[in-house]
């Protein structure tokens, strides 16, 4: 189905786009699996080609570019050509606009620049290995030590954690409210900053994800973003783009496996004619394809929203909830079509069925999307055990 969000000046850029996930990504891919982390130069290279936060402002080298569609079409183009494991998603739509929108002109002055030139790779640090998915819970703190903030705890499963040179952690502030977090600026060098294990994960092989420790890290006051107690809710701020960014991606993954999958069913022939011509195999397909089309045009349509300054946590939640579980299906009706293929390392609906298993439980889990959605029906169980 064609997509009509997209103009003429949208798919000229897709094409450039593609080209450099074709060149300067997709043949480095096996070698960053086994390595299980992508080039430092890759980012470079992004930022060189003028693709790392096209929103940001032209003093810092970006294009300013207020049209959120140009970075769909980065997302969508590094899922279908690129790399998964290139999490250009994270440090261009995620992790940089916090500091675009909670810095400080010095703050911004002094980071941006790199941040847009891919030399500053970038990382967020909020899950921590007892609390997960509640931020409430946060174990991590610092204390106010007048002319610096004293850091201590630890973080896991965090993306970029090994390649990223500057960390957003968020820690409690005040130990009076569960709410009371701050935002810190964490660069790579600082005493106390400790990168542990680069974790081996199930897919998603060529993006390291690691442990971080901070042992009494003296956190400059000019590191704070923001107000110091005012964390929770400049995440929750950040969150409905956050998961928009991710459901343009399970989407397009689905979308991805679906088409490698239709290739596979008009070649690959059984009991004399193709398999994707018996009529269980077709509905398979025809129902997937519908599923398709019908949830790509609500990420188009939550773009939109987004850039309406319009979406909503609720509409967001949706998106990632809907997207990451249909990816699932799609994923294992592709594996199943494909055969003793589609267990093979080497054919990459494979690569593809281990990398999709992580979107149901990361940005928040599937349970938590629901439970979002089902507050803004205003059916909170908490309210009504108080």
């Amino acid at each position: 189905m064609r997509r009509v969000i997209f103009e003429p000046e949208h798919e000229q850029f897709r094409d450039s786009v593609r080209h450099f996930m074709r060149t300067e990504i997709a043949p480095h891919g096996e070698r960053w699996r086994k390595a299980g982390m992508v080039d430092r130069e890759a980012y470079a290279k992004a930022g060189a080609a003028g693709l790392l936060c096209t929103w940001a402002d032209e003093k810092y080298g970006g294009a300013a570019i207020e049209d959120f569609r140009f970075e769909q079409i980065i997302i969508e183009e590094n899922v279908r050509e690129g790399d998964v494991g290139f999490y250009i998603n994270l440090h261009s739509d995620l992790v940089a606009p916090y500091i675009a929108t909670l810095g400080n002109d010095e703050q911004k002055d002094r980071l941006m620049p790199g941040i847009v030139a891919g030399t500053k790779i970038l990382a967020v640090a909020m899950t921590e290995p007892s609390t997960g998915s509640d931020l409430a819970g946060m174990k991590s703190h610092a204390e106010d030590h007048g002319d610096h903030w004293l850091l201590n705890g630890a973080k896991t499963y965090i993306s970029n954690g090994i390649l990223a040179d500057v960390v957003i952690v968020a820690a409690r502030t005040d130990p009076a409210s569960r709410h009371g977090l701050g935002l810190f600026l964490v660069e790579r060098g600082m005493e106390g900053f400790e990168r542990g294990r680069k974790l081996d994960k199930m897919g998603l092989k060529s993006q390291d994800t690691a442990e971080l420790f901070f042992n009494d890290v003296k956190v400059p006051k000019a590191n704070v973003l923001g107000e110091p107690t005012m964390g929770f809710r400049y995440l929750a701020r950040f969150l409905a783009q956050e998961r928009l960014v991710a459901a343009i991606g399970f989407i397009t993954s689905a979308q991805t496996a679906f088409d490698l999958t239709l290739d596979y069913v008009k070649e690959r022939t059984a009991f004399g004619q193709p398999i994707g011509t018996f009529q269980h195999n077709r509905f398979v397909l025809a129902g997937m394809k519908a599923e398709l089309d019908a949830l790509q045009c609500y990420v188009d349509q939550s773009v939109l929203l987004l850039m309406a300054g319009d979406l909503t946590p609720e509409d967001a939640s949706a998106a990632k909830l809907l997207t990451s579980e249909l990816e699932g299906r799609v994923m294992d009706a592709c594996v199943q079509l494909h055969g003793g293929a589609g267990y093979m390392e080497e054919y990459r609906i494979c690569r593809m069925y281990q990398d999709a298993r992580i979107s149901r439980i990361f940005a928040g889990t599937s349970e938590i999307m629901k439970e979002i959605i089902g507050r803004g029906l205003g059916l909170d169980d908490r309210k009504r055990s108080a």
